[in-house]
């Protein structure tokens, strides 16, 4: 983990639909909540600029944020975001406390790298089929990776990599592989440019 996250947050007294637009509208902040790691869920509010300019990182949504409430600070996750249907805006945050030695479930990216120079498609003329973009992973909150590389150099036509083909860092599992071998899902594939059959394959 390189980037390191806080945020600011504020008890909120009052909830509801109207206490939660008044406090957006009025206040220029966010509506959040925290719960998880056995105790009750607090009631928050986040700065709407300052979460909004997080949120501009990607690994803002898979790094551990260090959540500063009042005199007090918690390791938490951004486990789920509401936005306005239109305006994009950030309506709700969620927030998941997280024990440092308790190991974390969380869906982080793939990062398809050496695309531009992938022998399927320089060499053989073929195109890159992208079956999943993300992957749950369970690791401890310590080893948690902002997101997995897919190194696509030496991938000819016809090949396919699956999910037991990534290059896993140290404690991290992937937990479609723990459910059984069945669970292999492809990731992607380099199919010729004639025909799409290469990615239903296996």
């Amino acid at each position: 983990m390189s980037a390191q996250f806080e945020l600011d947050a504020e008890l909120r007294q009052q909830q509801g639909t109207g206490a939660s637009r008044r406090l957006r509208r009025l206040e220029n902040r966010v509506p959040a909540i925290l719960y998880g790691g056995g105790k009750d869920p607090m009631l928050l509010s986040c700065v709407a600029k300052d979460l909004a300019k997080s949120l501009e990182s990607e690994a803002f949504y898979t790094h551990i944020i260090n959540l500063k409430i009042g005199g007090s600070s918690e390791p938490v996750l951004l486990k789920a975001l509401q936005r306005h249907p239109s305006k994009g805006s950030v309506m709700h945050a969620d927030f998941m406390r997280v024990e440092m030695n308790r190991k974390i479930h969380v869906h982080v990216p793939l990062h398809f790298i050496n695309e531009e120079n992938c022998i399927g498609i320089k060499r053989d003329g073929g195109r890159i089929a992208h079956t999943l973009t993300e992957v749950e992973i369970s690791c401890l909150p310590g080893d948690l990776p902002e997101y997995l590389e897919v190194d696509m150099l030496d991938v000819g036509v016809g090949r396919h990599i699956h999910l037991s083909d990534l290059q896993l860092p140290p404690g991290v599992e992937l937990v479609a592989l723990s459910q059984g071998g069945d669970h292999d899902a492809q990731v992607v594939a380099v199919v010729p440019t004639n025909g799409g059959g290469g990615e239903a394959g296996g």
